[in-house]
């Protein structure tokens, strides 16, 4: 099976996932209408849609119902990101300028204070308040990762269960979240409820993972950033973690900083790749994937089942 027939089998609702999005960022402000819609426009995969509605298929399953919490989910994520490109001074985002770039840091911060605005309200067309509550606790935890992310910043002292659990609050839990949301609106049984979460938790700690891979090992043109940027910008992921157990490239990766030479910090990258540190972030990923499925063969046979398979191992080997 290949990734692209999950788009397919789920094309129709996509769409109209797709076209949800768009109307939800309609603004009476020509500039924050802009500045929403070009983020929007700018593609992404919607991971977190596809798992609401994967998830959701493990029940009663009616669109109308799971629109707004794949909507709501898929907001919040998108908020998450406009605010850390502000936090990271980021230029460029899936190959476009960022809107910090484009419109500055306060037209920044305030399209995604408006898209997450927009997500809540949409949630409120869930009236179950534990939909809320698993919501809110999500978006505290989201935010504490975020602030762990900055107080790490050039934090080269950091070790392996700091990270696990930034990365967790950061990504992993929007994700899991998104697979429980998923079957509890469509009323999926308890057991396949708990199942789902922990096989999207699993899930969302391989993609990170993974993510900070491919920062070292793909091209601009695919990640539509810089190779190395999460280093540049201080954020110490698992292969730094890995590379910095080599004395001699410890003592150089503790010189980066936001002004390091480009030609010397990309010898470092080189440096981190020839060490073996991508290879050992690998069997980390390698491991969350492996979890997930293990969670996945505990649930019931369904249309879906092999779908949420193919999701968590391209998530484990993905190029982009």
């Amino acid at each position: 099976m290949d990734y692209k027939e999950i788009y397919t089998f789920l094309n129709g609702d996509l769409k109209k996932i797709e076209d949800e999005l768009e109307r939800a960022l309609q603004a009476e402000t020509p500039v924050l209408k802009e500045a929403s819609l070009h983020y929007l426009r700018a593609g992404g995969k919607r991971i977190r849609p596809i798992f609401v509605l994967l998830a959701a298929k493990f029940g009663d399953y009616d669109f109308e119902k799971v629109k707004p919490v794949a909507v709501s989910l898929e907001l919040i994520h998108m908020a998450s990101l406009i605010h850390d490109d502000v936090i990271d001074n980021a230029d460029l985002r899936r190959g476009r300028p960022t809107i910090k770039a484009k419109w500055g840091n306060r037209i920044a911060m305030y399209t995604g204070d408006f898209i997450l605005a927009r997500s809540l309200e949409l949630i409120t067309e869930i009236e179950d308040a534990e939909f809320h509550r698993i919501l809110a606790d999500t978006l505290v935890d989201l935010s504490i990762g975020e602030i762990e992310q900055i107080r790490d910043k050039y934090n080269f002292d950091q070790n392996l269960r700091t990270y696990l659990r930034r990365i967790k609050r950061k990504t992993a839990l929007l994700i899991a979240v998104s697979c429980l949301l998923g079957a509890k609106v469509a009323r999926a049984d308890e057991y396949c409820q708990r199942k789902l979460y922990r096989y999207g938790y699993f899930s969302g700690m391989a993609f990170q993972i993974t993510d900070d891979i491919l920062d070292f090992t793909s091209t601009k043109e695919k990640l539509g950033k810089p190779a190395g940027e999460d280093l540049i910008q201080g954020n110490i992921t698992l292969p730094v973690l890995f590379a910095l157990r080599d004395q001699s490239l410890n003592r150089e990766i503790r010189k980066v900083n936001g002004k390091a030479d480009p030609e010397a910090f990309q010898e470092i990258v080189e440096r981190i790749k020839a060490a073996g540190a991508v290879e050992e972030a690998q069997k980390v990923a390698e491991l969350y994937v492996r979890k997930a499925l293990q969670a996945l063969d505990d649930l019931p046979d369904n249309e879906t089942k092999p779908l949420l398979r193919e999701m968590v191992l391209f998530i484990g080997n993905r190029k982009f």
